[in-house]
């Protein structure tokens, strides 16, 4: 057990130590004392929108900064610790070092997984919309099971959501669901999964216990800063007030003050019916129609524009980016990457970091289809 621990702080050294050159440590420490600096020259605060921007920068300097000084220390004092329960043949004191070291580890991972993160939206907070395919009441179970998914994965990593619109279905499950994401590089890690989701189960629906498959779409965009104009004509925009769907209760409030926003030119069409006030519910529609369109200009610029608003007869065979398999046998195949994991279970319980991770390590997230 000595002897494999002494090897992981070896190789923990052999990652860590690059990491100060690929992230420019000394250049990010050169930066923040010139932040400080700015920040402390007169009148500086009298310009609150010019001001964020550096405060946004600052805070992501200093946590890659910090992240960096602390996982060095810690690896030290695991190596010191180890040195030490070896020289007393500490049978326990091993065992707290091994534990530490499989921390130092993933913490590890994750950091060098953000360097995959510098796309220029990618530490932007994530909006994410659900939408079920063709197939009524089992095509909106598949949604809804999708949805928790996203809600554990959220819940596992720390970050916050917030619901926007969400549609219950006929009988079962949902029609659609919209919610943001916030937290460090939540669009970076979403955004590749975007695409069409496949499920193949035995039906809970279905009294003969056929074998079914069913679709759901994620389309997954970058929440845009309020520094980034988009322009959006009035005449543009048809907007329609109507009482929520469905029965209330957590999800959905029970006053007429929903709203559906339609961008005529695009045909985007956006709702938010979660907020009791009409006017909050505009604020957030229109926040969410803002990214959608400030997306499809980006992909316009690429040369790489996409419908964001696909038929729902296009949620079906052959775009798939994932199937999850429960029948014959229980599998989570992500075909982009070719990965196969055997826990679907574990998958549908917010276990995505395998995929997403995957992902963006074979550089395939500028290949996603939408």
């Amino acid at each position: 057990m000595s002897v494999e621990m002494k090897q992981t702080i070896k190789e923990l050294y052999e990652r860590i130590h690059p990491l100060r050159s690929i992230f420019d440590i000394p250049g990010k420490e050169r930066r923040l004392k010139e932040i400080e600096a700015m920040l402390s020259s007169p009148g500086i605060w009298d310009s609150p929108e010019k001001t964020a921007p550096v405060l946004k920068e600052r805070a992501n300097l200093t946590e890659t900064v910090a992240t960096y000084h602390r996982l060095v220390k810690e690896l030290e004092d695991a190596e010191l610790m180890h040195n030490l329960a070896v020289e007393e043949s500490d049978a326990a004191a091993l065992q707290d070092v091994d534990a530490q070291l499989r921390k130092l580890e993933s913490e590890v991972r994750e950091l060098s997984l953000s360097l995959m993160l510098d796309g220029e939206d990618d530490a932007s907070n994530a909006i994410v919309s659900i939408t079920a395919g063709a197939g009524g009441t089992e095509a909106q179970d598949w949604a809804e099971m999708l949805f928790r998914m996203y809600v554990r994965w959220i819940e596992r990593k720390g970050f916050a959501m917030e619901m926007l619109d969400y549609q219950p279905g006929d009988e079962a499950g949902i029609k659609g669901v919209t919610f943001t994401v916030t937290g460090k590089y939540a669009y970076g890690y979403l955004k590749s999964e975007n695409g069409i989701h496949r499920l193949v189960r035995i039906s809970p629906f279905n009294a003969n216990g056929k074998r079914q498959t069913s679709f759901a779409s994620v389309f997954v965009y970058p929440e845009i800063s309020n520094e980034i104009v988009v322009d959006i004509d009035d005449k543009d925009l048809r907007i329609d007030i109507f009482r929520s769907s469905g029965a209330g209760g957590q999800h959905v409030n029970k006053t007429s003050s929903a709203i559906r926003i339609t961008h005529l030119p695009t045909g985007i069409v956006v709702t938010c019916q979660q907020e009791r006030s009409q006017h909050r519910n505009k604020d957030m529609a229109m926040k969410v129609l803002r990214a959608r369109l400030h997306q499809l200009e980006k992909q316009k610029q690429d040369s790489k524009l996409q419908e964001m608003h696909d038929s729902k007869d296009e949620i079906a065979w052959g775009r798939q980016i994932r199937s999850y398999i429960l029948h014959p046998y229980q599998m989570v195949k992500d075909h982009r990457i070719d990965l196969d994991v055997g826990n679907a279970a574990d998958v549908l319980d917010g276990g995505l970091d395998p995929f997403i991770n995957g992902v963006l390590l074979a550089g395939k997230s500028s290949e996603v289809r939408i």
